[in-house]
C-alpha cells in the first residue's frame, strides 16, 4: 500500500474495495444466518399455532405430496424419529387442527395414510412463500460457479458437524470454485 493509498483509507473516506473474509467472520455469518432462521422458524409455529415437530410433520406430508408419494403413519413416525404412541398422538392433533386427515390406503386396504389438507398447502404458502422467494433469489443470483462453491461448502459443514469422534477427521480436499 502506498503513502497516498494509507491515507485514503486514514481518511475514512477511501475503502478497500475487497476484503476477504476470514474463517471467524464466515462462521459468523453462519451463526447469524442460524439464528434467524429459528427466530422465523419461531414465527412460523407462532403464527400457526403449533411445535417444531408438528411443522416438521407438516413439511415432510407436503413434500411427499407433491412428490406423488403416500405417507403412512408408521413412515411419518421412522422420518421424524417417533416411537408409535408419540407419532399418534402428532397426528391426532394435526387431524383435531384441520392441518391433516387420515384416509385408507389405495393398495392396502389394512393402512391408512396421512394427508395434508389443501387449506394446510395454502397456510404454509401463505406464511412461508415470500420468504421462500426471498432465499431463491439470493440463489439464483449466484453464478454457477459460485452456487457449488456454496453447495460444495455446506455439504462439507454438514460432514464436519455430523463428525462423532473428533479424533477422526475425514480427508477432504479444499473448496475451490470450479
Amino acid at each position: 500500500m502506498t503513502e497516498d493509498d494509507r491515507s485514503r483509507a486514514a481518511s475514512g473516506y477511501w475503502y478497500p474495495e475487497h476484503e476477504v473474509p476470514t474463517s471467524v467472520d464466515v462462521l459468523n455469518q453462519l451463526r447469524r444466518y442460524r439464528t434467524a432462521e429459528a427466530a422465523m422458524r419461531a414465527r412460523t409455529r407462532s403464527s400457526m399455532g403449533m411445535g417444531e415437530t408438528d411443522l416438521l410433520a407438516l413439511r415432510l406430508l407436503l413434500q411427499s405430496q407433491r412428490n406423488g408419494e403416500l405417507l403412512r403413519q408408521r413412515d411419518l413416525g421412522t422420518a421424524l424419529g417417533l416411537a408409535s404412541p408419540s407419532v399418534t398422538a402428532l397426528v391426532d392433533r394435526l387431524v383435531r387442527s384441520g392441518h391433516v386427515r387420515r384416509e385408507a390406503h389405495p393398495d392396502d386396504r389394512r393402512a391408512t395414510v396421512v394427508v395434508p389438507t389443501v387449506d394446510t398447502d395454502d397456510e404454509v404458502r401463505a406464511t412461508l412463500g415470500a420468504m421462500h422467494r426471498r432465499m431463491i433469489d439470493v440463489v439464483d443470483g449466484l453464478d454457477d460457479d459460485a452456487r457449488r462453491t456454496v453447495a460444495n461448502f455446506f455439504e462439507r459443514m454438514v460432514v464436519a458437524v455430523e463428525q462423532v469422534d473428533e479424533h477422526e477427521a475425514p480427508v477432504m480436499a479444499p473448496i475451490r470454485a470450479d
